[in-house]
Order: C-alpha cells, then structure tokens, then sequence
C-alpha cells in the first residue's frame, strides 16, 4: 500500500528494509525498490532517502521516527504513533524541532463522502450537535486459533483492539464534528484468553494448524462511554472478534435537524435522516461540496475504496513535502492526541470505568 502511493505520488522507491536482511532483500524484489537495506536503523537515515515511511510493529515506530526526524527526513508514520501518549509527544516535538512534514495514516479522512459529511456539520446543515454514536467491528482475531504480532503487548502496547482500530474512529468522529473528546469511561475484556503462538503471523491470514499455546492479556474489545469538549455524550464499540465483520467502521452523527451516517462497507454513500424523510447521498463528484469532490477521483457508480483513500492520503503527505497545505492533513499531532485517548481509555478500564479526562 505505502509503496504502491508513494509511486502515484511521484517518488521513486529509493529502497526497503525488513526484520531480517533476507527479508529486505525479498521485499525489495517484490516491490521494485532500488536497493535492500539491512536494518530498518540504516534505512531512516540514509542519504538517498527523503521521506521514511515506518510500517513496523508499533513498538519501533517511535525510535525510527525519531531517529529519520533527526536525520532531517520527511516521516510517514504508521499509527498508533507510539505505544505511550509520553513517546508521542515527544515525536510530535521532534517533527516541530526538525522542521519536517510527518503524518499518520487516519486514511479513512479520505473518504470522500466523509469529507462531505464533515462539510455539512460546519455549515450548520445538520443543526447543533446533539449525540455521536458508532463503533469498529472486526472478525480476524475470533478464534484462539488466530494470532498477531499484536497480540504480544511488548510489540504493540497496553491497548490492542482500542489502540489498533479504536483509534481511527476517534480520529474520524473528531475530524467530522469538529469536537474533541475531553473524557472517556471505558470497559475492555478479553474473550479469548489463550492463542495459538503463531510466531507473528501477518494480519487476516488464514488460520495455521493448532501449535503452542500463550495467554493473551491485551484486549479484544472494548466500550467507551465520552463526553466532548463542549458537552455532547456519545458512545463507541470496538471489536476484533465479531464473526462477519469485516472492516465495519461506523459514524453517526445526530443534530437538531438532521442525522449522517457513514459506514466503512457501504463507503459511496452517506445516509442522511429527517424526522419527515431519509435519503442516500451518493459520492458524486458533480453535486458534493467542493473539499470532498476534491477527493472523488471517479464518476459517481465508479466505486472508491479503501486503496484511493489511502493513496489520496500519501498524496497529500507529499504535495505539503513540497510546500502545499491540503485541508484535513492528519499529522503528528493527530497521532499524539490518539495517544492520548489511547492512554485514557487504558486508565479507565484499569481503574474499573471511571471517568478519565482527556
């Protein structure tokens, strides 16, 4: 994905690294990079290289940002940013020190039509905001044969399910409202306590035959309860083991007049209700607001999908590189109020739902 947008994007892939060398090496085959490196270390801050993009697990993505930062690269950080709100404050600073562009993949933003619902809460067309509602519904970790790098809290951190999926709806419910979440009451649970170790297998493959066993203390969903900064409650589920469930990222948006619903598995359309009626706003680039037409690359029945958000997203990464400001850019300090959210949900779970500010 990152490879295959930083070409559209205009950049030449100057090379790869993996968790081995022979691994880089393979890497480097299949993507047509120009060279291997033999360390991720060595990669962040070479020569040749402009912009980083850091897709490990989540334990390295502080060091090698860090470490590309200070070597005055251009950094596209996967999220979470950090394991800690702490490590990503400090990235956050170092980004502002460096001068560089450094962003998180909040790619579901892309969506034109979320941009479209974005649009018409800033107008006013909906009313005042009176209730947000939604959750992040996945399956792929149903089983206890099922099993992540993830799983293993030292790779992935305290949160696995909110810290993994939680934190793009938080990001897409902030960026569509215009709010914040100033203080959440949380409860998590692990459903599953033991997995097969499957020595880190890649995410969504197909089950491996019964091996070793291990106990699994992150967790695998997780209910957050939360209030905004300027006072409107709201609710959220997120989930890794709901049977079905795909990649069901939901947002709804209740105003005094008017209610948008986005979800990630019917992304062409918003739903949007009325007392007296409802209809289905198709993502059509001849009657969206111009910010989100911006986005809808094809005619309207041409269907848009995860891949054109995520390269409109490394789009934008690179046209600011090169001096432009594109509107709803997540940056670094996106990534580092995630981790704040993050870190709260964890101390509210930990001390039993209470109430934590953000």
């Amino acid at each position: 994905m990152h490879a295959r947008a930083a070409r559209l994007a205009g950049a030449e892939l100057a090379g790869v690294s993996a968790s081995t060398p022979e691994r880089a090496r393979e890497a480097a085959a299949r993507l047509g990079a120009a060279r291997a490196f033999d360390s991720p270390e060595e990669l962040a801050v070479a020569d040749e290289v402009d912009v980083v993009h850091v897709c490990t697990p989540n334990d390295l993505h502080a060091p090698l940002a860090e470490a590309a930062l200070h070597a005055g690269k251009h950094v596209v950080c996967e999220k979470p940013l950090a394991t800690t709100a702490a490590e990503a404050e400090r990235l956050l600073g170092a980004a502002r020190d460096a001068g560089r562009i450094a962003t998180v993949p909040f790619v579901y933003r892309y969506n034109p039509v979320v941009f479209e619902a974005r649009a018409r809460v800033a107008a006013g067309e909906i009313g005042a905001v009176r209730l947000v509602h939604g959750g992040y519904l996945q399956d792929w970790l149903s089983t206890p044969e099922d099993d992540n790098w993830r799983v293993d809290p030292a790779r992935s951190g305290a949160s696995r399910a909110f810290a993994d999926i939680g934190s793009h709806w938080c990001d897409l419910m902030e960026f569509v409202t215009g709010q914040r979440i100033a203080a959440v009451c949380a409860q998590t649970a692990t459903v599953v306590p033991e997995r097969t170790d499957r020595a880190g297998a890649p995410a969504f493959a197909a089950r491996a035959e019964p091996g070793p066993s291990k106990t699994v203390v992150t967790e695998d969903l997780a209910t957050m309860l939360f209030r905004t900064d300027v006072g409107v409650v709201g609710t959220m589920l997120v989930s890794q083991v709901s049977p079905g469930r795909k990649n069901h990222l939901h947002l709804e948006v209740a105003g005094a007049r008017a209610t948008l619903r986005f979800e990630q598995e019917r992304a062409e359309t918003l739903w949007i209700g009325r007392r007296e009626r409802t209809e289905i706003a198709w993502r059509d680039p001849l009657a969206m607001r111009p910010p989100a037409a911006r986005l809808a690359t094809t005619p309207a029945g041409h269907a848009q999908g995860y891949v054109d958000c995520f390269e409109a997203f490394v789009g934008d990464t690179y046209a600011a590189i090169r001096g432009g400001d594109p509107d709803g850019l997540p940056r670094f300090g996106d990534g580092a109020r995630s981790a704040r959210i993050v870190d709260a949900v964890v101390a509210s779970a930990r001390a039993g739902a209470a109430w934590v500010e953000v």
